[in-house]
């Protein structure tokens, strides 16, 4: 009886002792999951307007898409752009894991305010993905970008348009259109890498050669892009 006391005893022990290392994970990477979870918001809303969302077969074509949900716009004179995204490439296995990115571009001009605007990009190509893969790239500079299709459009208009590596959306006050968006600087958050994966890793190493299995509180974001593109709509890994 003893014995079987003290065996409960270690194994309640035990179990605490896991959830304890679990919730620790969990609480290391808060911030990375309300990214994730941000990003995935942002997606199905714009999504969910069949008229004023991203075209489907658009989404289709794209090799990666990223989120940067919220990203503050400010200034007096000089002004600037920063937020935090979420990526997400396609694989022979579905969407990847994500992999978190810090958007950074300024401005000079005469501009007084703030403003909060979540940003859409879709990588529609080789060449683009490789900028999303690199270690920092400029939009428009080391990348081409044009203003991405909005709604049920077709022909010719969105056909030009897919001979850009990158196309960008922009969300403001609930319009959501395509945006020319130029002299923005991406790179890895590597940080934020690091909180989920537990290791320092590289944009490539996440979404390319898929290393790594995502957290299942992270795949939110993944997990919703498969939900809302026909080509290859398996989970994220």
């Amino acid at each position: 009886m003893q014995r079987r006391t003290v065996m409960l005893v270690i194994s309640a022990l035990c179990l605490a002792a896991l959830l304890n290392v679990g919730g620790l994970a969990q609480g290391k990477m808060k911030d990375e999951i309300n990214q994730s979870q941000k990003a995935a918001e942002v997606f199905r809303e714009i999504m969910g307007i069949p008229e004023k969302s991203i075209p489907r077969d658009v989404l289709d074509r794209a090799e990666c898409v990223a989120v940067f949900p919220q990203v503050i716009k400010a200034g007096f004179i000089v002004g600037g752009r920063g937020g935090r995204g979420v990526a997400s490439c396609r694989t022979t296995t579905g969407w990847s894991a994500p992999a978190y990115f810090n958007l950074g571009g300024g401005s000079i001009g005469l501009q007084i305010g703030a403003q909060a605007t979540d940003f859409v990009l879709l990588f529609m190509n080789r060449d683009g993905m490789k900028s999303l893969l690199s270690d920092n790239f400029t939009l428009g500079g080391d990348a081409s970008v044009a203003a991405g299709p909005v709604g049920r459009q077709a022909g010719a208009e969105t056909d030009l348009k897919l001979d850009a590596q990158i196309l960008s959306y922009s969300r403001s006050k609930g319009l959501f259109a395509g945006l020319e968006l130029k002299g923005v600087v991406i790179k890895p958050a590597k940080d934020d890498m690091r909180d989920v994966y537990g290791r320092e890793l590289t944009a490539r190493e996440v979404l390319e050669e898929n290393k790594v299995t995502a957290p299942e509180p992270v795949r939110v974001f993944p997990n919703t892009l498969a939900q809302f593109s026909t080509r290859g709509a398996s989970a994220a890994k």
